[in-house]
């Protein structure tokens, strides 16, 4: 089979986790659920499966120290800084140029650098797989056994079945579908045939350009112009605002015909907010999840994070406090998705300092 290689997709800024996200340290470079950082996490998961040579991070170009920091073992030449985000379909068509150039037959896996997934032998296990079935010339993507009717992720509805691929699974991909109300998640759900879409793509490097020139050729020539003139000419941070602002799923993966997913139920999280955070985190006796110095009352079913300051609490139930050097969250569990509303706010202040 062909060479491994993957892309870490690393650019996010994590506001719903806010106001230990900040833009200039956003969620994937911070130790939320181990000693180890979401970013380094990616990273354990997959080098045994590909080779650390083989590893290029796509990142803003103000993380990009942050990522060598980090992941000293990468080569500082394959850790590659945008100007601006301009969605996940041009980093990925300029990741599959750049290896077209280094190994033609190139298996990529395109993975973000966010996402928990205690099981990584099993998550290694659904690559090798759908490598398998990529080198069949298919677009390959994960679905996520949903554990429940959850409404803030897309979802793919499974189609026929195809055989399977190192001992797993693999479907025809019917369609990729928004994310829904309630109701509609719940018969999602039900039916048994859908599954939550964790933005793992995988694909040989020249089927993916072969769908960029069908569905997204004047993207495909930018690139490729950009490429050619090299990172590090003058005009790159101007040709790549230039580029438009599009996701891989709606530019690509929505429009192309032969594409397969394999389910996935390893335990995923894409810890999307604090409640997220919450549901993945060790609780005590009263169901709290507590890190840092903490005194409860009638305290129960809440998460409480405390940077230096001892936070006391008193008649809390299903709450997230969470207690900064100069910001304090306090937040109804259920209202988590939210927090990005305190962010667009602060933006709307100018208040760069909390940002």
């Amino acid at each position: 089979m062909s060479h491994l290689y993957a892309i870490i997709l690393a650019g996010g800024s994590g506001t719903r986790l806010w106001p230990r996200s900040r833009q200039d340290h956003p969620k994937q470079f911070l130790d939320l659920v181990s000693e180890r950082t979401m970013l380094q996490e990616t990273y354990d998961r997959i080098v045994p499966l590909v080779p650390e040579e083989n590893v290029f991070v796509i990142t803003s170009w103000r993380y990009v120290d942050d990522v060598h920091a980090q992941l000293p073992y990468v080569p500082k030449a394959q850790i590659i800084g945008e100007p601006e985000g301009r969605g996940t379909a041009p980093p990925v068509a300029l990741a599959a140029l750049l290896l077209r150039e280094r190994d033609p037959d190139a298996i990529t896996f395109i993975l973000p650098a966010d996402h928990v997934i205690p099981n990584g032998e099993l998550f290694r296990r659904a690559l090798a797989a759908a490598a398998q079935t990529a080198d069949q010339n298919f677009l390959v993507t994960l679905g996520i056994t949903p554990a429940f009717p959850e409404t803030g992720y897309g979802y793919i509805h499974a189609g026929e079945a195809l055989g399977d691929a190192n001992g797993m699974n693999v479907f025809r991909v019917r369609r990729f579908l928004e994310k829904p109300n309630l109701e509609t998640a719940e018969k999602f759900v039900a039916s048994g045939e859908h599954f939550w879409n964790s933005g793992i793509f995988i694909w040989r490097g020249d089927k993916i350009l072969q769908e960029f020139s069908r569905h997204m050729p004047d993207t495909l020539k930018q690139m490729e112009t950009l490429v050619q003139r090299g990172l590090d000419a003058p005009s790159f941070q101007q040709d790549w605002k230039g580029l438009p602002n599009e996701t891989i799923d709606y530019g690509i993966m929505e429009k192309a015909e032969h594409v397969a997913m394999l389910p996935l139920d390893a335990g995923w999280n894409d810890v999307g907010s604090w409640a997220a955070l919450y549901d993945l985190m060790a609780r005590d006796d009263a169901g709290n999840a507590v890190q840092g110095n903490h005194i409860g009352v009638d305290t129960t079913a809440s998460l409480i994070y405390s940077h230096k300051r001892l936070v006391a609490t008193i008649g809390l139930e299903n709450v997230i406090v969470v207690d900064t050097e100069d910001a304090l969250l306090i937040c109804a569990k259920d209202r988590a998705q939210d927090v990005k509303k305190i962010v667009d706010e602060l933006k709307a202040r100018n208040a760069k300092k909390y940002l």
